[in-house]
């Protein structure tokens, strides 16, 4: 699904990224680990086309989405990409529905469409008695959930979580690390997932571990 080719990126003088290779198969979920600086958000955001690359490619389904411009990168990752982060970034001022149902309806798509499979989404996330409430009247783990939710309105390919549990309490991340696995087993749904969890590092397909910018070991589950 996704081939990364001798990526590397520099912000000043300072080498964040030393020449990157990996791949992500479809229905897999992969964790990357390292130190803090290691370069792994850069390296989560450039692969979910948030920020560009000095050089080298970034090939999903055979197209090189390194070579689009704003527009046409801006439309591919909100059709084809979900993004889940530590802090929610929940608009404060719409309910988790509208919070949901905002990558949608960007998109384009119907209001209707999408209102309707965004209650979906968060029903099936446990949400329902939650579909009007707003952010502030959330918990982090039912904010983080209707992160979930938007992050998979518009049925990306592929989801970059940064951190996803780093900001949740141990029985709300464990409930989110299983959502993850629950989605991929349903909807072969696709992760690639920076973390510091050493639990959710070990549950996934594969762990690739950064240090200095470069992947240094990477490991398979048994």
């Amino acid at each position: 699904m996704l081939q990364v080719t001798n990526i590397h990126k520099k912000y000043g003088s300072l080498e964040v990224l030393k020449g990157i290779d990996m791949s992500i198969a479809a229905g897999e979920v992969v964790s990357i680990v390292g130190a803090s600086g290691a370069g792994k958000s850069t390296l989560l955001h450039i692969l979910g086309t948030l920020d560009t690359a000095d050089s080298g490619e970034v090939i999903f389904e055979g197209r090189n989405i390194a070579k689009l411009n704003a527009t046409d990168m801006a439309r591919f990752r909100n059709r084809h990409i979900g993004f889940i982060f530590q802090f929610h970034n929940l608009l404060p001022e719409f309910t988790a529905l509208e919070n949901a149902s905002l990558p949608g309806l960007l998109a384009g798509r119907p209001e209707k469409e999408v209102k309707e499979q965004a209650e979906n989404l968060l029903d099936m996330l446990g949400l329902t008695s939650r579909l009007h409430h707003k952010p502030s009247e959330l918990s982090g783990g039912e904010q983080q959930r209707t992160a979930v939710a938007r992050a998979l309105i518009n049925s990306p390919q592929i989801i970059f979580a940064d951190e996803p549990s780093g900001n949740l309490d141990s029985k709300n991340a464990q409930e989110l690390h299983d959502i993850f696995f629950r989605l991929r087993s349903e909807f072969n749904q696709t992760f690639v997932i920076v973390t510091h969890n050493e639990q959710l590092a070990e549950m996934a397909d594969r762990t690739l571990v950064m240090k200095d910018g470069m992947i240094v070991q990477e490991s398979h589950i048994i």
